[in-house]
């Protein structure tokens, strides 16, 4: 029995595994995407982090790369949905006007402190974060609101800032924050995540190129690494998210979103709790 040839046959069958599953990842983010207003990356990075731990990727930088490759692959994603949904005039480009200087400088602060966090600090950032995300979307009540509209200053461009800082060090873009940000403060859901799209491509352009270069010259990156962001899984994933995106815009105008949101809420959940365990040695 030849031995080497049976091994290669079940590296070969591993590899073509991990491919396909990036391709189904990409498929449920583009469509999350445009469902959610979000860019998938909630879904991609705990996806791009396994891929990474069983190719050996270096733990120091293995989050780092999850994080950034994943905005990458939001960007184009982000630039499909929004214009789809700016097509049925549901964003308020009003707000995103108003966040135009307070969440790119978000995204600035975490590039900066993406540069010297841990990995291990990054994924506790990712868990707890997704936790309580997860919680507010299961127990979310219709009734609950902070306000009846959107407040100005000081409120409006502190929480742009801190939607910009959280989302980026997730790798997400911005649109479950946002969602719950214009939800609470009495706007239309539907509104919300036509917006939320919009946040995310402020927020995934300056963050792809703030973890560029955050991680230029950093040790045990993947190949293909341009800084933190992996070019190949971008190149991968990236026609298979853009392809699904207008499928999600279509069925967020029709049908009633609850049974998605308790899913997309367990999803979080059981990733924040892998993620914590993780960081305890289990």
């Amino acid at each position: 029995m030849d031995f080497s040839a049976l091994a290669a046959q079940g590296q070969l069958m591993e590899v073509a595994g991990l491919g396909l599953a990036l391709l189904a990842s990409g498929l449920i983010a583009g469509f999350l995407a445009g469902m959610f207003g979000i860019g998938g990356g909630a879904v991609l990075v705990p996806v791009l982090y396994q891929f990474l731990t069983v190719l050996g990727v270096d733990e120091g930088v293995r989050m780092h790369v999850s994080v950034a490759t994943s905005l990458g692959i939001i960007v184009p994603t982000s630039i499909r949905s929004f214009m789809a949904h700016k097509k049925r005039g549901a964003a308020d480009l009003e707000l995103l006007k108003s966040w135009l200087i307070p969440l790119p400088l978000g995204v600035i602060a975490a590039s900066l402190v993406a540069a010297h966090v841990s990995g291990s600090g990054l994924k506790g950032i990712f868990a707890g974060i997704a936790l309580v995300l997860g919680l507010r979307m299961l127990m979310d009540k219709p009734h609950w609101r902070l306000g009846s509209d959107i407040p100005g200053a000081p409120i409006r461009p502190i929480c742009g800032f801190g939607i910009g800082f959280f989302s980026t060090l997730m790798g997400i873009g911005g649109g479950v924050m946002n969602n719950t940000f214009m939800t609470l403060y009495g706007r239309p859901i539907h509104q919300a995540v036509a917006t939320s799209s919009g946040t995310g491509l402020m927020i995934s352009i300056p963050g792809t190129i703030g973890l560029i270069w955050a991680g230029w010259g950093a040790a045990g990156l993947p190949p293909f690494s341009a800084g933190y962001v992996n070019l190949l899984g971008v190149a991968m994933i990236i026609p298979v998210t853009t392809f699904a995106a207008p499928f999600g815009v279509k069925v967020a105008h029709a049908l009633p979103r609850r049974k998605m949101e308790i899913f997309f809420g367990c999803f979080l959940l059981v990733v924040a709790v892998r993620f914590l365990l993780s960081l305890n040695g289990y």
